[in-house]
Parts: structure tokens; C-alpha cells; sequence
């Protein structure tokens, strides 16, 4: 068994995993991210246990968990949560057990290198977006580019155009750079929102541990035209918290995810492009959204 540490946006977790080399060179987007063990009590920590099984006997299932696009089955008992971790085929490529407070997990990897990651990534997922919840920290389905100094998102449900957008700004917008095309991490402090990158980035491979203050965040809609207008706090909330991962059948994580977007709305501007896939809608975005009047 070795032990891995990682740091994604403030906080520090624990992995430890058997020593398999084929899965090691799969873990290639966590390196930008490796860190030295610290002081202190990480976020969470994963040990893989090759002894746990997909038996659910004396556990409820509660419902299905959305996560890279394929379903994970969820149980829950009076002390753990477990999930099937199925690929996007639907066969089980890992079983994860953790605690209702997600800051400890066991896992069991099946299958050839690539399942095993589908399955390890996917778990890592899970425990950093519900053991950061009461950090004020949220994980997020968006592309964020940064642009003079400043971070930008794009939200919108898959198929809206978030990756094409944020490409129009690479080559339109003079000084822009992708910091993560699919899940990055919004953090609020003092008052303040951050955007992180993180080690999950959908199939764009931008894996970059680095921040910047939030600029805004901006929900797409394909349209046939391009118009832009500032949401009001109520629909800011509901556009962020749709894009945030959750389970709402878990209260505590739940609530915390809701006070910290709630949090977001107040203090980042948040606007409603419907839009094209053109040079022109990059612009007006970037001219609305960065250069406010």
C-alpha cells in the first residue's frame, strides 16, 4: 500500500491504494495536484479494500447519483453510504463505503486499469463534493476561462455549448486561457469567490492548480440570436445550484451547499446569455460580463 496526498483549491486529502503501476500511470491528472503529507486533519481519506463487496444487505437503497455522465447507485445505513460506481455501459467498476460525513471511504476497483480509474476518479468526486460542502466550497459543472486577471464561468445543462463557448473566448478575446473545461471548484471566503482548477475536467485535458477571483458566472442557452441580461439574485441562486453537485435526500451537505451558493449569489454578478455558437457571442459576453458599464 502507498499513500498519496493531494491538495485541490484549499483543501488536502488522503488516498491509499495498492501498488499497481497500470493504475498509478492513470492518475495523471492528479499530479499537478500532489502535495506533501500535512499537519492536520485532511478533508477526507480513501483506502482501497479489495475485502469490500457490492452486497447492499442491511442497506436501503435511496436513489441514483449522477456523476460523469453515468449512474451511480446509492445506498445509505444508519452509520455509511455506498455507491455502485457504474460506467457510462453500466457495468460496476467500483464499490465505494464511506461515512454519512464523507470524510472517510473504503473502495473496491474491478476491472482493467481504465475501469478502475473511471471508478477511483469518480469516487474522489463524490467524497470532495460532499466532504467540502460545509467548507463553503462547491463543486461545479461548468467551463471557467480566465481573462485579465479575473475568472469566468459558463454554466448550462450538457449539449448547451459551455466547452464551445469558452473556446470562442480562447480565440476572440485577447489575453483569455482555460483554467477547467468541466468541473471546477468555487470557494467562498471572507466574502470573496474563488475559482479553482481541479483534477476533473471532463474530456478536455486541462488539469491546472491554479485560482483566480471570480469575475462572474454566466448561463448559456443556445438561441437564435445573441442576447445577454443580469440575473437577480433568486435566478443566480437556481442557475448555480443546479450546476452544483448534490444529493438531496442528505440534508446536512445539502443544506451547506445551498447556504454557500446562496453565498455566491449575493456576491458574484450572474447573467443569462442566450446565444450562438459565434465570434459574436463571445464578445458581447466578454464585453457585458468583464467590462461592466
Amino acid at each position: 500500500m502507498h499513500d498519496l496526498f493531494f491538495r485541490v483549491a484549499t483543501h488536502t486529502f488522503r488516498v491509499t491504494l495498492h501498488h499497481d503501476p497500470q493504475l498509478d500511470a492513470q492518475l495523471a491528472s492528479y499530479a499537478p495536484f500532489a502535495t506533501m503529507p500535512q499537519t492536520g486533519t485532511p478533508l477526507f481519506t480513501l483506502t482501497e479494500d479489495n475485502g469490500l463487496t457490492p452486497d447492499t444487505e442491511g442497506f436501503d437503497e435511496i436513489g441514483q447519483f449522477d456523476c460523469g455522465g453515468a449512474n451511480h447507485g446509492v445506498y445509505h445505513n444508519d452509520s455509511h453510504y455506498r455507491f455502485h460506481i457504474s460506467d457510462t455501459r453500466k457495468e460496476l467498476t467500483g464499490v465505494l463505503e464511506c461515512s454519512h460525513d464523507f470524510t472517510s471511504g473504503r473502495i473496491r476497483l474491478y476491472g482493467k486499469a481504465p475501469q478502475r480509474f473511471f471508478a477511483l476518479n469518480n469516487a474522489l468526486m463524490i467524497l470532495f463534493a460532499f466532504a467540502s460542502a460545509p467548507h463553503a466550497t462547491l463543486l461545479v459543472h461548468a467551463a471557467v476561462v480566465r481573462q485579465a486577471g479575473r475568472g469566468y464561468l459558463f454554466l448550462g445543462r450538457s449539449g448547451t455549448g459551455k466547452s464551445t463557448h469558452a473556446r470562442l473566448w480562447l480565440r476572440h478575446i485577447a489575453g483569455s486561457d482555460l483554467l477547467n473545461d468541466d468541473n471546477p471548484v468555487l470557494v467562498l471566503a471572507d466574502g470573496k469567490a474563488t475559482v479553482y482548477g481541479s483534477p476533473w475536467s471532463g474530456k478536455t485535458p486541462c488539469y491546472r492548480n491554479e485560482s483566480a477571483p471570480v469575475g462572474a458566472i454566466t448561463r448559456l442557452e443556445q438561441a437564435p440570436q445573441n442576447l445577454i441580461r443580469r440575473e437577480r439574485p433568486v435566478a443566480a441562486f437556481a442557475s448555480l445550484l443546479s450546476s452544483c453537485s448534490t444529493m438531496i435526500w442528505d440534508k446536512a451537505t445539502y443544506d451547506a451547499i445551498c447556504e454557500t451558493v446562496s453565498g455566491m449569489a449575493r456576491v458574484v454578478p450572474s447573467y443569462h446569455l442566450q446565444c450562438l455558437p459565434d465570434a459574436e457571442a463571445a464578445q458581447l459576453c466578454h464585453q457585458t460580463v468583464a467590462c461592466p458599464s
